[in-house]
Formats: structure tokens, C-alpha cells, sequence
């Protein structure tokens, strides 16, 4: 009787996993392939793109406000959203941001961080030349549909398809743990016909690839559902709920203090940055307040290939009172918020440096070429 239930579990596990597996089948397809080619983007561009480089210099980098200055010329009336720093052979870029007749556009003006001599201006969105990656990432994200519609749809597939990889998980446990089950599990069965070979790379290979395969699956549900993120936090935290990043504010009652400095506010605050931290591999800054009351923001990477190692500073934009914030430095940080400055680098492989990113390539290539069989010979 034990053994006849059994069976009719089993049963039904295949069938839960064949007709969600068809359900989720061409987003898998199409998240899978695109996330192929997104893990290498920093590679890539780098190597297509020589605007992104410049030649390293034993000298210190210009301050914010020449960059600006500089950038401004090229984007007339059109207010900077972000100025990055790269490591010593990484071009600095000041980004735009903006909407025009309801059309979204992003520009970026790349510049020598060393003289903020111009180097390039690009337009990867809005403009008239096809961006790939930005072609590529709004597949993965939006199956190149309006974000509202697309994004929901990759994230309940994405669901479906972690618990593909339960049901697949129970369809590969042998029944009885003898040699002969056990290599039917664990091998691939090389000199067998086409349908029993397709059969166990799908199923062993499938085997080897699915905690691998279950971590990029559940970074990715991070972005697709407020209510995961959250939810994985409370668990990470052993009960804490995660608060909404927020901003500290400056005190507006002071400004009239500081309003005839001649070394402007986004300059001081990033020399007292650079100060503390001399082996900075990049440097995110928002250059100009939103509101009267916004803080100046400085986020300094310690890694030029991943984010996850951070330290964020804020600063009030008239006195440049420092401010801190829960888990602004990573190294000080909770696990739960390291895990969450972890996940776009887990999702990518970066945090496993090179061999991380092959790894997550050939993942993703096993979730695309993934096929079941719905009989064998």
C-alpha cells in the first residue's frame, strides 16, 4: 500500500512538473538566454567600448565639480542625475537621466578623471543607435514588454520554475539507493538513443546545476517581488523587517550659513570622502540635490569588479554634518543586509569573481536548454 501511493505521488509530481514546466517554458527560455549574455556586460563593454578606459596616472583624481562643469557643456539644460569614478584605468561619467515629450532618455557623457578632459558621449537610451545591453536586460527583466505588464510576468515564472526545480528534485530521487539506480542518477548515459540521452542530461545534469540554479532563481525574485525581498530578509534577520532605504536630511535652517563658500558643498564632502578611503576602486556620487533637505550621497566600491563591498556616506549639503545610517558599510553591516548588498553580485557570479560569471553563464545555459521527455523507450 506504501508503496502505491508512492507511485501515485510520484505521478502527480510529474505531472505538476510537465504542465508548469509548459507554462513557464518561453520565459525561462528567454530570462535564461538573456541572463547568458548579461553576466559577461562588464567584460564586454569594456572590450568593445575604449571610451570606458584611460590610461592609469600617479596623480589624484580631478574633483566632482570640474567633471561637471565639463559634462555640462556637452548636456546644455539638462540636470546631472549621477557622476561615477572608476578605478585609476576607469573613465569617470557624469549620467543623464530625463523625460522628454513622455519619452524617457538616459545620456552619459564619459570624461578623463585625471584633467576631465571629454572623452565620449553616449546615449544608451533614446537614442538612435541600438543599445544591446540595454536590449538584453530589458528581455531578462520585461520581456521587452512595458514594465508594469512584463516584470510580473517573469517574476511568477520565475516562481514556477523554483518549484520546477522541487518537483524535478523529487522525479530524480531513485527509488532505491542500489548501484545500478545510482547510476542512472549521478551519470549520463552517453552511448544511449537520442530520447534516453536527452532524457539524462536533462535529468543528471539538471541534478548537478540545481542549488546553483535555485540561488540565481531567488536573487532574481528579490527585484521581481517587494513581498520575497522582504520576506527573505525576516528570515535572514531571524525576525527583523527590512526597513525602506531612506535618506538622512540637512538641516535647511542652517543654509544661509555656508551660502558664500567658494568651494562648493559636493566637493568638500567628496575631499573628506577620498581622505578616508585611499584604496577606493570606484565612487558613486549624486550631484545634485532633489529637494532642499536632501543629504549629499557618496558611495565608495572597494572592489572595481563588484558592488556588494560598499560604504555609503551621507552628508548634510550645508554644514557637511556626516550622517550614518543602518548598514551603510558593508563590513560593519548585519548578515541579513549583507546578503541583500550580495544579491545582484550572486545573481551575476561576480562575487565569485571570473569563474563565478563562467559558472553563472553555463547555469543559465543549462535552465535554457533544459527539456523533459514525456516518454521513454
Amino acid at each position: 500500500m506504501a508503496k502505491k501511493k508512492k507511485s501515485l505521488f510520484r505521478k502527480f509530481n510529474d505531472q505538476i512538473h510537465l504542465w508548469l514546466g509548459l507554462i513557464s517554458g518561453i520565459v525561462v527560455f528567454i530570462v535564461s538566454i538573456t541572463g547568458c549574455f548579461y553576466v559577461f556586460e562588464r567584460e564586454i563593454k569594456n572590450a568593445m567600448e575604449p571610451w570606458r578606459t584611460v590610461k592609469a596616472q600617479n596623480k589624484p583624481f580631478v574633483p566632482p565639480s570640474l567633471l561637471l562643469d565639463t559634462a555640462n557643456i556637452y548636456m546644455p539644460h539638462i540636470k546631472p542625475t549621477g557622476l561615477t569614478y572608476g578605478s585609476k584605468k576607469g573613465a569617470a561619467a557624469v549620467g543623464y537621466s530625463y523625460f522628454k515629450d513622455d519619452k524617457q532618455y538616459f545620456s552619459v557623457v564619459f570624461l578623463n578623471p585625471y584633467t576631465g578632459a571629454f572623452i565620449k558621449k553616449q546615449q544608451p537610451i533614446g537614442g538612435n543607435e541600438f543599445n544591446f545591453f540595454q536590449f538584453i536586460i530589458d528581455g531578462h527583466r520585461s520581456l521587452w514588454l512595458p514594465y508594469t505588464i512584463g516584470r510580473p510576468i517573469v517574476g511568477i515564472c520565475t516562481l514556477i520554475f523554483v518549484i520546477l526545480l522541487f518537483t524535478g528534485l523529487i522525479m530524480w530521487w531513485p527509488k532505491k539507493w542500489n548501484k545500478t539506480n545510482l547510476n542512472n542518477s549521478f551519470k549520463v548515459k552517453w552511448n544511449a538513443k537520442f530520447k534516453r540521452l536527452n532524457y539524462d542530461l536533462h535529468n543528471v545534469v539538471g541534478f548537478y546545476a540545481l542549488v546553483f540554479s535555485f540561488i540565481l532563481a531567488v536573487t532574481g525574485l528579490v527585484w521581481s517581488f517587494e513581498w520575497f525581498g522582504n520576506s527573505l530578509y525576516y528570515i535572514t534577520s531571524g525576525g527583523e523587517v527590512k526597513l525602506e532605504h531612506s535618506h538622512p536630511h540637512s538641516d535647511i535652517s542652517k543654509a544661509h550659513l555656508y551660502s558664500n563658500d567658494s568651494i562648493s558643498a559636493l566637493n568638500r564632502a567628496w575631499y573628506m570622502v577620498i581622505s578616508q578611503e585611499s584604496n577606493m576602486q570606484g565612487m558613486y556620487l549624486s550631484p545634485t540635490p532633489e529637494d532642499k533637505d536632501d543629504a549629499i550621497e557618496i558611495i565608495v566600491y572597494q572592489d572595481s569588479k563588484t558592488y556588494y563591498n560598499r560604504s555609503e556616506y551621507y552628508f548634510d549639503q550645508y554644514s557637511l554634518k556626516p550622517y550614518r545610517v543602518k548598514g551603510d558599510r558593508y563590513e560593519e553591516a548585519s548578515f541579513a543586509d549583507r546578503l541583500s548588498m550580495l544579491n545582484y553580485d550572486i545573481h551575476i557570479g561576480a562575487v565569485l569573481g571570473l569563474p563565478g560569471k563562467i559558472l553563472a553563464f553555463f547555469i543559465s545555459l543549462i535552465c535554457l536548454f533544459g527539456r523533459d521527455v514525456l516518454t521513454l523507450p
